[in-house]
């Protein structure tokens, strides 16, 4: 582990961490947290997919909704209008809504075979957004001082890795220069997370076998034709399985590459010398 106790990581002048669990567990609230303190880098794993990866597959997208419109196809067509999204760091709607969701087209869902291609793409981005972390450390350094740095990654991180394997490919670069820290959830936060999702359900990026699975489930569970299938009560039927996916893929990944904090801890961090105190305990706990 980069940090072999928890005094190597509170006398270290190079403080570098990354954070994964299930969004709405306080990720970006401690990376933003940490941000505005002064001194670390932010680097958001979805803002570079979005950007860097799929921005222009999502800028084509809304292109094709456009050119639907006379009035905006006309436009396109003579280069007077400029279509472009506006993602930000707390704005990753452009992406999700390229994801979508699989079923009824009248619903806005996607035929299943487009939505896999989509959720394809996202794989390959999201992989080559993790190994662009090194870049990032050192040109967050080289350019503008940040000795510290804080990878702000999806809730789906734990779909593109195998956490059993020493040699994964990209959990051994990004554990060679950061600490990785699960943000674990309770029951109760498990409970939050459904419904907040059951208001609104918003697209994933899922493993391709468990996304088939449940397809095939689902259909066959109501009887129902592809195009028949409601998008949004099949997100949120398959969202609830996907948490209990990914839980176990989340611990392996905490106890062979890195360390983990309570969500209801990472709640109560206020400061930078809050966040040094609750990464040191982890480290603590894991390397005592």
């Amino acid at each position: 582990m980069l940090y072999p106790d928890a005094a190597s990581w509170l006398d270290c002048d190079r403080k570098r961490v990354m954070l994964f669990g299930m969004s709405g567990l306080g990720k970006t609230h401690l990376a933003n947290l940490l941000r505005e303190s002064g001194g670390w880098f932010h680097y958001s794993v979805d803002y570079r997919i979005g950007t860097r990866y799929m921005g222009e597959l999502i800028a084509d997208n809304f292109k094709r909704e456009a050119m639907k419109v006379p009035l905006l196809r006309e436009l396109l067509l003579t280069d007077s209008v400029y279509i472009q999204s506006n993602i930000t760091f707390d704005n990753l709607a452009p992406l999700s809504t390229y994801l979508g969701k699989p079923g009824d087209p009248a619903k806005g869902g996607l035929p299943f075979e487009e939505y896999m291609l989509r959720q394809d793409q996202h794989r390959a981005a999201e992989i080559a957004a993790l190994l662009d972390t090194p870049h990032f450390i050192a040109r967050a350094e080289a350019l503008y001082g940040y000795a510290h740095f804080v990878c702000d990654t999806g809730g789906s991180i734990c779909e593109v890795v195998n956490p059993e394997d020493p040699e994964d490919p990209v959990l051994s670069t990004l554990a060679g220069h950061l600490l990785p820290v699960w943000i674990e959830g309770s029951e109760a936060h498990t409970a939050e997370l459904v419904r907040r999702f059951d208001r609104a359900p918003k697209p994933m990026y899922y493993q391709p076998d468990f996304l088939r699975a449940a397809w095939a489930e689902y259909r066959a569970a109501h009887a129902l034709a592809e195009d028949a299938v409601d998008p949004d009560a099949f997100v949120r039927w398959t969202y609830a399985r996907a948490l209990a996916h990914r839980a176990p893929r989340y611990a392996a990944m905490a106890r062979n590459w890195g360390v983990t904090v309570r969500a209801e801890d990472v709640a109560q961090v206020r400061d930078r010398t809050s966040f040094d105190a609750l990464i040191s305990s982890a480290i603590a706990r894991t390397r005592p």
